[in-house]
């Protein structure tokens, strides 16, 4: 790792990461991938199911390193499951089913070879993975990548009818951590992405008519200005709820908005930025939240295989106990990449050399927290979901490799070339 790198540097270590399958993707025949790709059996982790996030995330890293296909196989995969359970949908469109119980929701976490659901009660109210595939589909569409069916189309008219239903600007939901439900601004603003790229799509083909109901860009409008009204009042915080079980200033899961979505800019997106740079970056990681309590200290030793990824979303209690103190949470290796492609865009927007220090900085700490053959409990040269503290001492979990990393390293690393790209044509003063 350098301070400076070349163009061909950075071409070295993508081409080293890939010769050692650092940077493997191994999708399922149907294109879709699991959370992590275990070289053992751990069945026990349910990593081994397909989460419709995480699919998004590495379908989108896919389209912007150039493989296309891999990414619009995925996508239309994961439109093909949500049309096979559109009665998910079309039930609480219509008040048939009650979206308080998460189970009558659209599952997020499903069966990726076969496209079945799972039995297992789980957090399903989650927006923000609903949304994230309207916004990659969509921007595919608008890129002209993918030439959506009929029955495509009317699925998608059938997610903003959804949020107009359960009124998403103040929809209690489990989020990107699926734990206890709260109006979260990271929820609201994945939503607000993709509704506007959806707006892109109606505004050149015209309304969209569904049985469930009509989607014109009238509806549209109206749910962004909702979505935009209620994230202004909750940013720079994740949630503004009374109550020390919701009430959340600082989230990773906000970073998100930045990059990718680039649904909050400006001094907004600074102060975010800031907060998680200053409040939540450790030394190994950056921790999801203060009192994450998801693989706190001797998480192993405290817990039984099956207990460690249960449903927590109705009370987090009994977990939060075992976090000694806020400073001991688990840190994830999911953000640093994303924070060096937000110093990325502002490189490429406005260069300066303390931005693209910044950019190679956290570049830097995404490497570094590839595993080594010194941690003999996971395999070498690949990318952790966390570090946690085990026996006083920062170790990667088991989740191993994390293809949500994996995907937001190549992003970062796909962003250091162009910056570095940039700056070598860059004239210099004379």
């Amino acid at each position: 790792m350098k301070p400076r790198y070349s163009v061909e540097q950075i071409n070295q270590i993508t081409l080293f990461l890939h010769q050692k399958g650092t940077l493997d993707f191994s999708p399922l025949p149907n294109g879709l991938f699991p959370a992590a790709a275990f070289g053992k059996d751990k069945s026990y982790t349910g990593y081994s199911y397909t989460w419709v996030r995480d699919n998004v995330h590495v379908a989108h890293a896919h389209y912007v390193a150039g493989v296309v296909l891999t990414a619009t196989k995925t996508v239309q995969t994961l439109m093909e499951y949500f049309i096979k359970y559109r009665h998910r949908f079309v039930d609480i469109i219509a008040g048939r089913t009650d979206p308080a119980n998460p189970m009558n929701r659209p599952h997020i976490r499903f069966e990726g070879k076969t496209l079945a659901e799972v039995g297992e009660k789980w957090a399903h109210a989650q927006n923000d993975a609903l949304r994230s595939f309207l916004w990659i589909f969509c921007k595919l569409v608008n890129d002209g990548k993918l030439d959506p069916s009929q029955d495509a189309m009317n699925m998608l008219a059938l997610f903003p009818l959804y949020f107009q239903a359960i009124q998403f600007w103040q929809d209690e939901d489990s989020g990107h951590w699926e734990e206890i439900r709260k109006i979260s601004a990271s929820s609201i603003g994945v939503v607000i992405a993709g509704l506007q790229e959806f707006e892109k799509i109606v505004a050149r083909r015209g309304p969209i008519h569904d049985q469930a109901g009509i989607v014109d860009s009238s509806l549209l409008e109206s749910l962004i200005t909702h979505g935009r009204q209620a994230l202004s009042s909750i940013l720079p915080a994740e949630c503004v709820q009374p109550g020390s079980a919701r009430r959340r200033l600082y989230d990773g899961a906000l970073l998100f908005l930045i990059y990718p979505l680039q649904v909050i800019d400006g001094a907004i997106a600074q102060q975010v930025l800031a907060n998680s740079i200053a409040h939540l970056q450790g030394e190994f990681g950056i921790r999801r939240y203060l009192g994450d309590s998801y693989w706190a200290p001797d998480y192993k030793q405290k817990l039984k295989p099956g207990e460690r990824t249960m449903d927590f979303s109705d009370d987090l209690s009994s977990r939060d106990q075992l976090l000694p103190a806020v400073g001991e949470e688990a840190q994830w290796c999911i953000f640093d990449p994303i924070i060096s492609c937000i110093y990325a865009a502002q490189f490429q927007a406005n260069p300066t050399d303390a931005t693209l220090a910044k950019q190679t900085e956290y570049l830097n700490r995404s490497l570094g927290q590839i595993t080594s053959d010194e941690q003999q409990q996971v395999p070498p040269l690949r990318c952790p979901e966390l570090y946690y503290l085990e026996n006083g001492r920062y170790t990667p979990n088991d989740h191993v490799p994390l293809l949500w990393t994996q995907a937001n390293l190549m992003l970062s690393l796909h962003a250091m070339k162009a910056s570095c790209t940039m700056r070598d044509v860059i004239p210099k003063p004379r």
